[in-house]
């Protein structure tokens, strides 16, 4: 199962990906978990990413779009893989479909967590004073979520049009949302 995981900040995405791993048994991949590890380790696009950021700027889709292919390469990515929260726009929606047509890995389905935005911003609200997240105040929650908006929502319309899209309900439990997910790509499988 190829998979993409899209849904506004606080929609749940990162825990629900964990979950869907271990039920899928496929990797979770996490653009900003690559980045901050090809830095880490030295890579030559980590080396590349750290100058960007550096100077204060944000990492290129290419850079980015490296990495994935890189991590996309290894033998863990086989029976398939879930993307989380990429991609965030329509470039690079249409990059990523582009890099997956060639690896002959086309995404099976995208899997859209649709949450209001009062419990988003409860959500991260909540979250902010937990964690002490200076982004999650909120004020800066409903710019970052006007953000989503107007940059996901081709991504979104992307996917409606290739016939891959779901969209499930991401209120409730974690388990129940879960459930939901799994439901909804199981009855998207079947139509394939």
């Amino acid at each position: 199962m190829r998979l993409v995981l899209l849904g506004a900040p606080g929609s749940g995405k990162g825990t629900q990906a964990t979950r869907l791993k271990e039920a899928l048994g496929v990797p979770h991949i996490s653009t900003g978990e690559l980045l901050r590890a090809a830095v880490a380790a030295g890579t030559e696009l980590g080396k590349q990413a750290k100058a960007v950021m550096e100077r204060g700027e944000l990492v290129s889709d290419d850079i980015v779009l490296g990495m994935l292919e890189e991590r996309l390469g290894q033998a863990d990515v086989g029976n398939g893989f879930i993307l989380d929260g990429y991609p965030r726009n329509l470039a690079q929606a249409n990059a990523l479909d582009a890099l997956l047509a060639r690896l002959q890995q086309p995404v099976d389905v995208a899997v859209q967590l649709d949450v209001g935005t009062e419990l988003l911003v409860q959500r991260l609200a909540g979250r902010a004073q937990q964690e002490g997240r200076a982004d999650d105040n909120p004020e800066s929650v409903r710019n970052r979520l006007r953000v989503y908006s107007d940059q996901t929502e081709p991504v979104i319309d992307f996917y409606r049009q290739k016939n891959r899209l779901i969209c499930v309900y991401g209120v409730g439990s974690v388990d129940e949302v879960l459930a939901r997910v799994l439901a909804a790509i199981e009855g998207a499988s079947g139509k394939s």
